[in-house]
C-alpha cells in the first residue's frame, strides 16, 4: 500500500456504535497503517542536515532550552519541577556531565536542520548555535560546509543559517500543522547524539502543549523517538511534508522515553520567512495585559463556560486603548480565530503584522461585541509592567468584612508603606484575613488591593462590604474582583457558596 495513500485510505475508514460495541466499517483499522516508512524516509532524508556549533566557553553557561544540558525543561516550568523531584529520589543515575567538565575549553555541539531553499536556507533551533563562534553543516552526501548565520529569534526557539553552494541543494516543504489530529502518524530524521541521519516514527500524543519555554508555546507532543541531537530536525507527515521542528524533550535520563515536542510549522514559517527577509522577527501589539477565565470569572461575568481571555488592563496610547477595549473585556476571538485560552491570545497577536487593522469579538456587560483594532509593533519598551493610574487618595479607614473574612483598609501612607503600594493607586487593602474564611480559602491575600468590585470602583471598606451584599442579595452566586497584587492587576471570581 502507497504510504502516500495511507491518510484517504484512513479517512474511509468509518466507525459505527451498534449493541454498545464499537465497529469499524469501510477499511479495517490494520489495513489503514502503513505497511512500511522506507519510501518516506528515502525521500526526505537527503534535505535533512547535521549541525555543529562550537563556542568558547571562557565563563559559565546558562542552561539552554531543548536538549543540550542535563536538564530538558526550563527552569521553574511544571515539568521541570518533576525531573528534580525525580533526580532527587534516583540521585547520580541520571545526572549529566559536571558544571565544571561541561564549561572547560572550547564546547561543541550536534543538532539537526532541514534545507527549505535550494538556494541553502537551513532551518534550525535557536538553541543548537546559541553563542556559536562557528557553525557547519554535513549534507545526507558527506559534504561539509560553513555556515552562516541569517536570523534568530529566541522567543520561538526558530534559527535561520545559509550555507554557500554552486549547485541547488534538496529540499522539503511546510504543512499544515493546523490539519494535524492526534493519532496521527509522523516521522522524525535528525543526528542523535551525533551519530548522523536517524529515522524514528510514532505518533502525534497531544496538541497545544505549554511546556512554559517561552511566550508562543503551542507544542505539538509526540511518541516518536527524539534525543539529544534531534534539535532542530523535522517532524513530517504522512506525505513527506514539515508540520514540526523537533524542540525539546522530557526525560530523567537524557534520553527518549517517548515524550517529545516539537514547534509547529505555522508558527514556524513565518518566523522563517521574516528572518529571511529581514533577519528579525516582527510582532503585532495590542497593548493589555490578560489573564486565564476561571470557571468563578465565567460565573461572574456571566459566561456559560470558562473560555477566552480577561482583559485585567489596559496600557494608555496602545492600539487597544484607541479601539475601545476596556479591563472586564473578555476577548474571545481575535482576527476571525477563536480564543479559547488566555495563552492563545498573544500568539495570534504577534502573528499580525503593524498596521493591520483585525476585528476583536468580547463579551461586556452581558453582551456579545465587536470591535476593529489596528495593531501596532510590539517593541521591549511597550512589553514592559502596565504603570497605574489614579487621581485622588482617600482618607484611612478601617473596617471587618464577614463577606470576606477579612479587615479591609483605605489607603494611607502608612498601608503603602508597609504593603509596598504605589503612591498614585487607589483601591481598598485586605489587612488582614481569617484563615478559615472565604477570601483566604479562595485565594486572597493579605496586601490585594482591592480596585473593583463587579466593575465599579471602591476606594472605602464600606463600599467592598456593599457591594458584596447586594450581589448576595440578588441572588448572585458570585462576583467579579479587580485586584492588583504586587503591581499586577488581576480578576479574581469570588464565589458566595465557598
Amino acid at each position: 500500500m502507497s504510504l502516500l495513500a495511507t491518510r484517504s485510505r484512513r479517512a474511509a475508514t468509518a466507525a459505527l456504535v451498534a449493541g454498545g460495541m464499537l465497529v469499524w466499517s469501510g477499511v479495517g483499522f490494520a489495513d489503514s497503517l502503513p505497511g512500511s516508512f522506507a519510501d518516506l524516509a528515502e525521500n526526505v532524508s537527503p534535505a535533512v542536515v547535521n549541525i555543529t556549533a562550537s563556542r568558547t566557553a571562557s565563563e559559565p553557561q546558562e542552561r539552554q532550552p531543548g536538549f543540550r544540558g542535563p536538564m530538558p525543561f526550563p527552569e521553574g516550568s511544571p515539568l521541570d519541577e518533576f525531573f528534580r523531584q525525580f533526580e532527587d529520589r534516583f540521585g547520580d543515575m541520571f545526572r549529566g556531565p559536571s558544571p565544571q567538565q561541561e564549561r572547560r575549553g572550547p564546547r561543541s555541539g550536534v543538532g539537526s536542520g532541514f534545507i527549505v531553499d535550494a538556494e541553502g536556507y537551513v532551518v534550525t533551533n535557536n538553541h543548537v548555535i546559541d553563542g556559536a563562534d562557528d557553525i557547519r553543516i554535513r549534507l545526507s552526501d558527506g559534504r561539509d560546509l560553513p555556515a552562516e548565520l541569517v536570523g534568530t529569534d529566541p522567543q520561538t526557539d526558530v534559527a535561520l543559517l545559509r550555507v554557500e553552494t554552486e549547485e541547488a541543494l534538496p529540499t522539503v516543504g511546510w504543512g499544515d500543522s493546523d490539519a494535524v489530529r492526534v493519532g496521527d502518524w509522523v516521522l522524525a530524521v535528525g543526528n542523535p547524539f551525533g551519530l548522523g541521519g536517524t529515522v524514528t516514527a510514532g505518533i502525534v500524543s497531544a496538541r497545544g502543549r505549554d511546556i512554559q519555554a517561552g511566550p508562543y508555546d503551542d507544542f505539538i507532543q509526540t511518541d516518536a523517538a527524539i534525543n539529544r541531537g534531534n534539535s532542530g530536525g523535522p517532524m513530517f507527515n504522512l506525505e513527506g511534508e514539515v508540520i514540526g521542528i523537533n524542540t525539546a524533550i522530557f526525560s530523567p535520563s537524557g534520553g527518549s522515553i517517548g515524550i517529545g515536542f516539537a514547534i509547529p510549522s505555522n508558527l514556524a514559517r513565518d518566523v522563517v520567512e521574516q528572518l529571511r527577509d529581514g533577519g528579525q522577527v516582527e510582532r503585532g501589539w495590542l497593548g493589555v495585559r490578560i489573564q486565564e477565565v476561571t470557571p468563578e470569572l465565567a460565573e461572574g461575568l456571566g459566561l456559560d463556560e470558562p473560555l477566552g481571555a480577561l482583559v485585567a488592563s489596559v496600557q494608555p496610547d496602545s492600539p487597544a486603548a484607541q479601539a475601545g477595549l476596556r479591563a472586564r473585556d473578555v476577548i474571545t476571538a481575535f482576527d476571525g480565530r477563536e480564543v479559547e485560552r488566555m495563552r492563545d491570545l498573544p500568539r495570534l497577536v504577534a502573528s499580525v503584522r503593524a498596521g493591520s487593522t483585525v476585528e476583536v469579538e468580547l463579551w461586556r456587560d452581558g453582551e456579545r461585541q465587536s470591535l476593529e483594532v489596528t495593531i501596532d509593533r510590539q517593541t521591549p519598551e511597550r512589553m514592559a509592567a502596565l504603570a497605574g493610574q489614579s487621581d485622588s487618595q482617600p482618607e484611612v479607614a478601617e473596617q471587618p468584612s464577614e463577606r470576606l473574612g477579612a479587615r479591609l483598609s483605605s489607603l494611607g501612607e502608612r498601608e503603602r508603606e508597609r504593603f509596598g503600594i504605589e503612591g498614585d493607586r487607589v483601591g481598598v487593602v485586605i489587612a488582614e484575613l481569617d484563615p478559615a474564611g472565604r477570601g483566604a480559602s479562595q485565594g486572597l491575600q493579605v496586601g490585594d488591593v482591592i480596585e473593583e468590585v463587579d466593575g465599579a470602583p471602591v476606594t472605602e471598606p464600606g463600599e467592598v462590604d456593599g457591594r458584596l451584599a447586594e450581589a448576595q442579595e440578588q441572588g448572585r452566586k458570585a462576583v467579579v474582583l479587580l485586584l492588583n497584587r504586587g503591581g499586577d492587576s488581576l480578576f479574581f471570581g469570588l464565589k458566595f457558596d465557598a
